[in-house]
C-alpha cells in the first residue's frame, strides 16, 4: 500500500494524442488535378459463401498540399473533413517513391518537339517539298 503507482505520466510531459481518424496505405494512380491525387486500396476478402479470397480494390481522392506525390508512390491517407464533392482524405505521408517512369509524350517533348509529329506527316511534308 506504500507503493506508488507510476503509470501516469510526469506533469511536464503531455501524452501524444492518438487520431480517431482511420488511416489506409495505398498507390498513387493519378496526380493530373491540382492539389489532388487518387489513391487506389487493396483489401483481400473472403467470400462469405465459398471462402474464396478475392482482391477488392477501391479509390480514394485525397488532398495533396504541395503536389509532391508521383503515379507509383505509396502513401498514407488520413480521414477528414470533406474538401470538395469528392474529396474526404489527405495524404499524411509519402512511404515509398514511385518508380519514376516518366510517359513517352513528356520525354519527348522535353527532348524535341518535332519529334511529336507522326512519322507519316513528317515524310508527307518532304515529299511535297520535292514536288515544288
Amino acid at each position: 500500500m506504500t507503493q506508488q503507482s507510476t503509470n501516469h505520466a510526469p506533469t511536464g510531459e503531455i501524452p501524444a494524442k492518438k487520431s480517431r481518424r482511420q488511416q489506409k496505405v495505398g498507390r498513387v494512380v493519378s496526380n493530373k488535378m491540382d492539389k489532388t491525387i487518387v489513391v487506389i486500396v487493396e483489401t483481400l476478402k473472403k467470400h462469405r459463401i465459398y471462402k474464396r479470397t478475392f482482391k477488392q480494390t477501391k479509390r480514394f481522392y485525397a488532398h495533396d498540399e504541395e503536389n509532391t506525390c508521383q503515379i507509383g508512390d505509396l502513401v498514407r491517407i488520413e480521414e477528414s473533413r470533406p474538401l470538395s464533392k469528392l474529396k474526404r482524405w489527405r495524404m499524411i505521408e509519402i512511404l515509398k517513391r514511385g518508380s519514376d517512369i516518366v510517359p513517352v509524350e513528356e520525354a519527348l517533348a522535353g527532348v524535341d518537339p518535332t519529334l511529336e509529329q507522326p512519322e507519316g506527316s513528317a515524310q508527307s511534308t518532304e515529299a511535297e517539298e520535292s514536288l515544288e
